[in-house]
């Protein structure tokens, strides 16, 4: 077997490759978006495979099965991957985002708990760069907010990502639904031009979104609403933390600003600092 590919139960027919893309996918696994590195089917002509896409933690066997999985916010869970999640559909939840799961789960038998494999994987530190290339902000994942969340306000819901001076503090679940509300149509469809990920509709003008170099004419939809804040009234009227405002308050903003994309990427599943400028190119201003 060729290094960065695998044989993967949920498409039989061929290898899996792994491939480096800008736009966005909906998973096959674990039915969640992606962007970045994703395992896909290389041939053609596999019509089996025209539409299939992997997160790099789906790509996971199932016999043998993969070690239990061992995470520090829930120290006596052994975390079990599966398919799918046990009972009926819609009736489990990841405890990291709180959104349903669909698909390919960590399950602890012994406590119920479920983790998305991009949730359960999610990198505990994560810093936040500057376009003027000082020093950013440096962000750590808790199991629960003490510090309101920018998106909207509040302190409990979901895993949060928060900076030491908790200064900067961003819901897990609010970062998701920025990407289900805005990209719902991803994955749904026949595929879109030049390979990247499927396109509601098909073709390529569906969205109003950004062109993707490289892409073949797949224009990616914009992240709407990412761009607003819940301390927006309180900080002398500036409508947005991705504004720009003199001095403290747009340093303050620039830097929310990357520590945002760089969350939306890790969430999606590839926190490289390549793929964080990319969503910042998909923010609707």
């Amino acid at each position: 077997m060729r290094y960065g590919e695998v044989a993967h139960f949920s498409h039989p027919q061929h290898r899996l490759r792994l491939e480096q893309l800008d736009t966005p996918f909906r998973c096959d696994g674990c039915k969640e978006a992606g962007i970045g590195a994703r395992y896909r089917c290389p041939v053609p002509a596999c019509r089996a495979g025209a539409d299939h896409d992997l997160h790099r933690q789906c790509a996971l066997p199932l016999s043998p099965p993969p070690p239990p999985l061992r995470h520090p916010f829930y120290p006596r869970c052994a975390f079990h991957f599966l398919a799918r999640a046990p009972g009926a559909p819609g009736t489990r939840y990841c405890n990291a985002c709180g959104r349903d799961v669909a698909g390919y789960v960590y399950h602890c038998r012994a406590c119920g708990f479920d983790l998305h494999p991009c949730c359960a994987t999610l990198p505990h530190v994560l810093d936040a760069g500057s376009a003027s290339g000082r020093v950013g902000v440096r962000l750590y994942l808790h199991p629960k907010a003490e510090a309101a969340c920018h998106r909207c306000g509040h302190r409990g819901r979901s895993w949060t990502y928060r900076s030491h001076c908790k200064s900067y503090s961003l819901h897990v679940a609010c970062v998701m639904d920025l990407v289900v509300e805005s990209w719902s149509g991803v994955g749904r469809g026949r595929k879109g031009a030049g390979g990247g990920g499927s396109v509601a509709g098909g073709g390529r003008g569906v969205y109003d979104g950004t062109m993707v170099a490289g892409s073949g004419g797949y224009r990616v939809p914009l992240i709407r609403g990412a761009a607003k804040s819940s301390h927006a009234s309180r900080e002398g009227g500036w409508s947005s933390y991705w504004g720009m405002r003199k001095g403290k308050v747009k340093r303050c903003c620039e830097i929310a600003g990357f520590a945002g994309q760089v969350v939306i990427s890790a969430v999606l599943g590839d926190p490289t600092a390549l793929i964080a400028g990319v969503i910042g190119s998909l923010i609707a201003r």
